[in-house]
């Protein structure tokens, strides 16, 4: 394996890591809190890996809920993967072994890494895929392992916790801000959103939003193969 293809990828994770320890953490003490042990965090964190529907599996599981409607919270939660994602089957294609793992690890920080990511020439570009995918699992899986045997020990309140994806949020769309000319979909993805959340309300906005941003840059995206 290419050393300097695992270096470049594990440096380019490192604010992923920053972000998915404290979440992650945050997730294990709250599952701990639900009476789960250290056993259930480390399955679901491998299994499910979704920041959002484990948050939301945790109160899942504390009230018995049913698999029907688990499977609906999941799809409604989760839906905003069906629209990224389409951005990223020329990236993926070719990909071969890795390509299934890489479809499953697909959140929405490691999009925001891989999705403008200039992959150097000598580097092999779907192993450098494959391991950002990698190392941001293994973040999230530690977090939640550090943070369910914390909760066993300590006394901690998870209030706020949940912020610290947001500011990785911010952090991405600042970076890719500044490193490419091209802010059309940044502002398409702002605008869309205050749209569609003044419309629908900040309960039903999300897919909508997800909607009109996919919509507009498909035109755009029209527009610019056949000017070229």
């Amino acid at each position: 394996m290419n050393r300097k293809t695992v270096k470049h990828a594990f440096v380019r994770s490192l604010p992923v890591m920053v972000g998915y320890l404290v979440l992650g953490t945050g997730f294990g003490i709250l599952l701990r809190n639900a009476g789960y042990g250290v056993l259930w965090a480390a399955a679901m964190s491998l299994l499910i890996y979704g920041g959002s529907m484990q948050y939301v599996g945790v109160g899942l599981l504390a009230s018995g809920a049913t698999v029907i409607n688990t499977i609906v919270t999941t799809i409604m939660v989760n839906a905003r993967h069906l629209f990224y994602s389409i951005s990223m089957i020329n990236r993926y294609k070719g990909a071969g072994k890795y390509k299934p793992y890489m479809i499953f690890a697909l959140t929405d920080e490691t999009y925001s890494l891989l999705c403008d990511e200039k992959v150097p020439d000598d580097i092999d570009a779907h192993l450098y895929r494959f391991l950002v995918s990698l190392f941001n699992h293994t973040y999230w899986i530690a977090g939640g392992i550090i943070g369910n045997l914390l909760g066993a020990v300590l006394p901690f309140s998870a209030d706020g916790v949940a912020f610290s994806m947001t500011a990785l949020f911010v952090a991405a769309f600042t970076e890719q801000w500044l490193n490419n000319k091209n802010h059309l979909p940044a502002l398409t993805g702002i605008l869309c959103t205050l749209v569609s959340l003044l419309i629908f309300g900040k309960e039903n906005f999300l897919i909508p939003a997800m909607l009109m941003i996919t919509a507009v840059l498909a035109v755009a995206g029209r527009k610019e193969v056949g000017k070229s």
